[in-house]
């Protein structure tokens, strides 16, 4: 085992330890809610987005889900977008995508992103090149957005562990079918 595998593994078990988001409230697809107890705030300096993508066949009917939460556990934002028809590495990266605008939005400066893709980690990582002429922009619209962070995280998560942002994208979908 690599030392680099053996790293992966360790921060992978240290996120299964980590406190699980709070249960998803319902939010409509193509709008982005704020719990409702809440009042809007000017900055949030830290963040975790948790992003996601759906797609019925491939290429298929997809939506895009993001679900942004504060270090101590609250939610500010779940997110879902319907993309019409589209591949599921489309709807994974504008799910990264839609979460990102919203967190630059909210003012903040660190942000940790959670995502099932492992496509999607590893090519923003650099691990993996960039082939897809469909992903290409997406891409370098990502790598800009991120540059606008004075610190970022990106960590692959298990399917299981991004279940909010799943049901965001899968939501969005299902709302317009």
């Amino acid at each position: 085992m690599t030392r680099e595998r053996l790293g992966q593994l360790l921060e992978q078990a240290a996120e299964q330890l980590a406190p699980s988001p709070p249960p998803t409230a319902t939010a409509p697809a193509e709008r982005a809610e704020a719990p409702a107890s809440e009042e809007p705030r000017a900055q949030l300096p830290r963040l975790r987005l948790y992003s996601d993508g759906a797609a019925r066949g491939n290429p298929g009917p997809a939506g895009a889900g993001a679900v942004l939460i504060e270090p101590g556990g609250q939610v500010v934002a779940r997110i879902g977008k319907f993309l019409g028809q589209q591949t599921n590495n489309y709807a994974e990266y504008m799910g990264l995508l839609i979460g990102l605008k919203h967190a630059r939005g909210l003012g903040t400066k660190e942000i940790e992103i959670f995502a099932d893709s492992e496509l999607l980690i590893r090519q923003l990582g650099g691990r993996y090149q960039v082939k897809s002429p469909t992903l290409r922009p997406l891409y370098e619209e990502a790598v800009k957005l991120l540059n606008d962070f004075s610190r970022v995280k990106l960590v692959h998560v298990p399917r299981e562990m991004n279940a909010e942002a799943d049901e965001m994208s899968n939501r969005a979908i299902d709302e317009r079918l």
